[in-house]
C-alpha cells in the first residue's frame, strides 16, 4: 500500500473497496478493510453529536451526524485505564481485553464491550497495567478523535 497509486480490496471473492491508499485507509467500507488499516469500524446511526452503534453502544462525536454512518477510531486514539477515569473525554466505556499482540514497542489490544475497539499501548504501559486476556479495563477516546462518514 505504501507504493501503490490505487488499491483494490477483494473480500470473499468480490471487490469491496477501491481507491487511493489514502481514501481506503481513511474511510474503510467493511470491517475487513478497517482491520487492514488497524481501525475499529463501528456501523451505526448518527443522531446529532452521537452515533448509536448497531450493538447498542453510543459514541460521542465532534461533528453532527445523521442517518446510517460509520464511526472509525484509530488504535492510537484509545487510552486504557484500570479504573473509570474522570476528565473531559466524552467517550468512556468498560471493556474486556480479548487479546493482545506485540508490535515492536507497542502492544495491539483487541477490546470487547458495548463498543468494540482496538488500542495500541506501549509495551511498558501494558506491563504496568498488568493486562491479561479477560482483564477488565476502561477505554477512553476523545470525541474529536472519532471519524464519522456516511455508509
Amino acid at each position: 500500500m505504501a507504493l501503490a497509486d490505487r488499491v483494490v480490496v477483494v473480500e470473499d471473492g468480490r471487490v469491496v473497496q477501491a481507491g487511493t491508499p489514502h481514501e481506503v485507509a481513511r474511510c474503510p467500507r467493511t470491517d475487513y478493510v478497517a482491520r487492514l488499516g488497524g481501525l475499529a469500524l463501528l456501523p451505526g446511526t448518527g443522531e446529532g453529536r452521537t452515533v448509536r452503534v448497531e450493538n447498542g453502544g453510543v459514541v460521542a462525536v465532534a461533528e453532527e451526524a445523521r442517518g446510517p454512518v460509520f464511526a472509525a477510531i484509530r488504535p492510537e486514539s484509545v487510552a486504557l485505564y484500570l479504573s473509570r477515569p474522570d476528565g473531559s473525554p466524552r467517550n468512556v466505556w468498560p471493556v474486556t481485553l480479548a487479546g493482545a499482540t506485540p508490535h515492536g514497542a507497542t502492544v495491539r489490544c483487541d477490546l470487547s464491550g458495548e463498543v468494540p475497539l482496538v488500542a495500541d499501548v506501549t509495551a511498558t504501559a501494558f506491563a504496568e497495567l498488568g493486562l491479561t486476556p479477560g482483564a477488565p479495563a476502561w477505554a477512553v477516546v476523545k470525541a474529536s478523535e472519532v471519524t464519522v462518514y456516511e455508509r
